[in-house]
């Protein structure tokens, strides 16, 4: 536990002590929230879909830290290349601690990015429900916890650090634009339809818009379920790859 907890600070320090990351990490969610809630906004509201920037906003949280997470697995490639992997992976510490430790600081810092962008769409006219910010915490922490699991386990089998970029936005891109993030999911074609249904990503959306405004297309307990299932398969995935790296 030791192990776990050392690692997990970690990762916090490094975030904190970076502050043109943490600036930058809030700058693309601030733009989506200007050009498609104040530019969508009265398309969405003359097709008697309500206001956008409350169906919007749960979506560019949940894009936040779907990027944040997913990104810090590029520090898996980092520590590889720069040797505080090897020292570390020659520890008397099991490496599936040595990954979790890395994951839940990973994932502290995508939460607590998505709980700064919570605050921000306050700011642009976001009124949610405060009865579901607790729940609407508890999906944001699961997303978290799943893609930075997901971004481990991709990493662990990456040495270039140029490639991790391309290969996770080939990956995450399709993940976040057929999510349910930007548009309602209900009415798509059937292929569309499908491809949501299959999408770890839309049930977490869900589970977080649902939880601050009332609408959702899945229950609270397919999404759960769901993220908590997918969210333990990438942890194991991620610790099994994790072992075979070289020490």
């Amino acid at each position: 536990m030791n192990a776990i907890y050392i690692l997990w600070v970690r990762q916090l320090k490094r975030f904190i002590r970076s502050k043109s990351r943490i600036f930058a990490s809030l700058a693309q969610p601030i733009l989506f929230l200007f050009a498609f809630g104040y530019g969508f906004g009265s398309v969405f509201a003359k097709a008697g879909a309500g206001n956008y920037m409350e169906f919007l906003a749960p979506g560019i949280i949940a894009m936040t830290i779907m990027f944040t997470a997913v990104f810090s697995g590029i520090e898996v490639i980092w520590d590889k290349q720069f040797g505080f992997l090897k020292e570390t992976m020659v520890a008397p510490v099991s490496r599936f601690n040595i990954m979790l430790g890395r994951t839940l600081g990973g994932a502290t810092v995508a939460f607590l990015q998505g709980i700064v962008v919570f605050i921000i769409t306050l700011f642009f006219g976001f009124t949610p429900v405060l009865s579901g910010i607790i729940p609407a915490f508890v999906f944001m922490f699961l997303l978290s916890f799943l893609f930075t699991a997901f971004g481990t386990a991709i990493a662990s089998r990456l040495d270039d650090m140029q490639g991790y970029p391309l290969v996770m936005n080939f990956i995450i891109m399709p993940l976040f634009f057929l999510s349910g993030a930007l548009f309602p999911i209900t009415g798509l074609p059937a292929i569309f339809g499908y491809i949501v249904k299959v999408n770890p990503l839309s049930y977490a959306i869900d589970g977080i818009r649902g939880a601050l405004t009332g609408q959702h297309a899945f229950s609270f307990t397919t999404d759960g379920l769901v993220l908590v299932l997918i969210t333990l398969a990438c942890l194991w995935i991620g610790a099994w790859l994790f072992k075979k790296i070289q020490a």
